[in-house]
């Protein structure tokens, strides 16, 4: 099976559908411009498509409503999860104190995790990650 993500005028992810192999082959060999053609015929010749992947082998990240496809990427991008947040090269998002901590033992064994507080970033610009315990 493959998966087509079906892109507004802005690039934004409307949907994604998943074509049978056999409507997206070009011969004995899958063609992404035939599953275009494919959803096309579906959707609409006005419509715009891109071919996405489970396993990101193309594009990234597998396409999800909402995400944006950069052509200079040639990417998924999921939407940004926070305002100070920044896209790497790899067309995900990182914060700008880079990796989430590692967590103790005792978080661990207390049901502890770090989430991200923007408004805390944005009052000091060295914090961000602060720890809560799940309920």
């Amino acid at each position: 099976m493959a998966h087509f993500a079906q892109l507004d005028e802005n690039n934004t992810v409307l949907q994604v559908i998943v074509v049978a192999d056999e409507d997206t082959k070009d011969g004995d060999y899958e063609s992404e411009a035939v599953g275009i053609a494919f959803c096309k015929s579906l959707c609409g010749s006005d419509t715009n498509w891109k071919q996405t992947s489970y396993n990101s082998k193309i594009r990234a990240n597998y396409a999800g409503i909402g995400y944006t496809y950069s052509e200079d990427l040639d990417a998924f991008i999921p939407p940004n999860p926070h305002d100070s947040w920044v896209l790497t090269a790899s067309a995900n998002w990182i914060s700008p104190l880079g990796e989430e901590p590692s967590r103790t033992l005792d978080q661990i064994t207390n049901n502890q995790a770090y989430v991200w507080d923007e408004a805390a970033y944005q009052a000091d610009n060295t914090t961000g990650w602060v720890i809560q315990t799940a309920s």
